[in-house]
């Protein structure tokens, strides 16, 4: 996406306060509002997105299924719903989604010197498919990878260099075990 895309600046409420450019808003380390939607399977795996190695943060490594900016005059489900659409090739519905919970987090990029504040809805999604059949979007991913939850949890320490810092902090592996539990 690019860099001169507006987006609104939020207080820490939630409230619209403003609005900037995307690059602005990650130099200047500014809150706003982002989705996040992990692509479950049924055999007990989370679905990764390798990042693509042009991403202006986090570049090539592993990172939530879909995820994206809250675009302005749109809300978490609508923006949660058309990053599923866009970035992997599904089409959901609100109901197709399982609210697993919402939380501010201040994550530095080392590698771009980016800040990324952002208030952040989580959601899970039970995905039925192949992982070879996710629609991989152009310039944005390089693949989707499934992980047991049993590996997630176990992690090597070269593993770990594959993810986003994130995933081992700020509650993303308790994000993990509440999706555990809607294996059936």
């Amino acid at each position: 996406m690019a860099d001169n895309q507006r987006l609104n600046i939020v207080d820490e409420c939630g409230n619209i306060i403003g609005e900037e450019t995307r690059g602005n808003i990650h130099k200047q380390g500014l809150l706003h509002k982002e989705v996040h939607v992990w692509l479950y399977t049924p055999k007990g795996e989370i679905i990764f997105q390798h990042r693509a190695k042009n991403k202006d943060t986090y570049p090539d490594l592993l990172d939530a299924t879909v995820g994206g900016h809250v675009e302005i005059g749109s809300d978490y489900e609508d923006s949660a719903i058309k990053e599923m659409e866009e970035e992997a090739g599904i089409i959901a519905t609100k109901d197709d989604l399982v609210f697993i919970k919402t939380a501010k987090r201040e994550s530095h990029d080392k590698a771009t010197g980016t800040i990324n504040y952002a208030i952040k809805t989580t959601y899970a999604y039970c995905y039925n498919g192949k992982v070879e059949d996710l629609r991989v979007e152009k310039d944005e991913a390089i693949r989707f990878e499934a992980w047991s939850f049993e590996k997630v949890f176990n992690l090597s320490a070269n593993d770990k260099k594959r993810f986003i810092a994130d995933i081992f902090g700020d509650g993303t592996l308790d994000i993990f075990k509440e999706i555990q539990k809607l294996v059936k």
